[in-house]
C-alpha cells in the first residue's frame, strides 16, 4: 500500500461510520493523519472509532444531518477546536434512493436524495473552505458516481444529485484555484457496500452488467484514489473528475 504522509494534518470525512467513508479514514489515520467521522449513525460511529484504535487526540466523531445547515457548521467549529485546523474535507454521506422511473419516483424520496447527496456537499464544504483560507491550505474531494456523468435508469435523483456534485466540484475548485486548496470528485461504479442494501438485487445486477471489468469496486480503490487526491502531492489538480469504474467511464 503505498503510504502518503498525513502527519499533523486532520480531516473530516462525511458518512465516515461505514462503507467508502470509513475505509478513507482508515488508510488517512494509518498514514499519520487525524479523523473525524461525521454519520448520521451515531452507534455506528462508535463501531468505527473503536475499530480504528486511535489515540484520543487523533480521532473525533459527531453525529451530524448533513442536510443541516447549523448541525454541519457547529460540527465543523468542533473540529476546528479540537483538532486546531481542518485540512481534509472528504464528502462521502450518501444514500440511494428508491428504484423507479422518473415518472413514479416520490416527491419526498426526490427531496431527500437531492437534500443528503447534493445539498450535504454544499454544506459541508461551505462550511470548511473559511477554515482552510484562513490557513491558506487544503483538500476537498467530493465522492459523487458514474451514474452523474451516465444517468442510471430508475434511480433519477440519485443521477441528479452526483451530477450536481460534479458541476459543484468544478464551481468551488475555480472559484478557489489562486489558493492552495484544491477541490475534487471521485465518480466510482458500483462498489459493494451497505448501499446496497437499499437497491433491489434487479438493480444490483444492472449496475454490474454496465462495468467492462465485470465485477465490482472495492473499497480499498476507490480509498486509494481519494487519499492522493487529499494528499499534499496532489497540488495541480482541482475541479477535476476521477473516474474509478472499472471501465464504464467514457468520458
Amino acid at each position: 500500500m503505498v503510504a502518503y504522509d498525513f502527519s499533523g494534518r486532520s480531516a473530516i470525512v462525511t458518512g465516515g461510520a461505514r462503507g467508502i467513508g470509513l475505509g478513507i479514514a482508515q488508510r488517512i489515520a494509518a498514514s499519520g493523519g487525524s479523523v473525524s467521522l461525521w454519520d448520521a449513525d451515531g452507534a455506528k460511529l462508535d463501531e468505527s472509532k473503536a475499530a480504528l484504535g486511535l489515540p484520543e487526540e487523533r480521532i473525533h466523531t459527531a453525529v451530524v444531518d448533513v442536510t443541516d445547515d447549523k448541525a454541519v457548521d457547529r460540527a465543523a467549529a468542533e473540529v476546528e477546536r479540537e483538532f486546531g485546523k481542518i485540512d481534509i474535507l472528504v464528502a462521502s454521506a450518501g444514500i440511494t434512493g428508491p428504484n423507479t422511473t422518473t415518472w413514479e419516483y416520490p416527491v419526498d424520496a426526490w427531496r431527500r436524495v437531492i437534500d443528503i447527496d447534493l445539498t450535504g456537499v454544499f454544506l459541508c464544504c461551505r462550511a470548511v473552505v473559511p477554515y482552510m483560507r484562513a490557513r491558506n491550505y487544503g483538500r476537498i474531494v467530493n465522492i459523487a458516481s458514474i451514474a452523474g456523468k451516465e444517468g442510471n435508469p430508475k434511480a433519477p435523483a440519485y443521477s441528479a444529485a452526483k451530477a450536481g456534485v460534479i458541476g459543484l466540484t468544478k464551481s468551488l475548485g475555480k472559484e478557489l484555484a489562486d489558493t492552495p486548496i484544491t477541490v475534487n470528485c471521485v465518480t466510482p461504479a458500483a462498489v459493494k457496500t451497505d448501499i446496497f442494501d437499499q437497491m433491489t438485487p434487479e438493480f444490483t445486477q444492472f449496475m454490474l452488467s454496465k462495468i467492462p471489468m465485470g465485477r465490482f469496486g472495492l473499497v480499498e480503490e476507490i480509498a486509494a484514489l481519494v487519499t492522493w487526491l487529499a494528499s499534499e502531492e496532489a497540488s495541480f489538480s482541482t475541479g477535476a473528475v476521477f473516474d474509478c469504474s472499472g471501465g464504464r467511464g467514457t468520458y
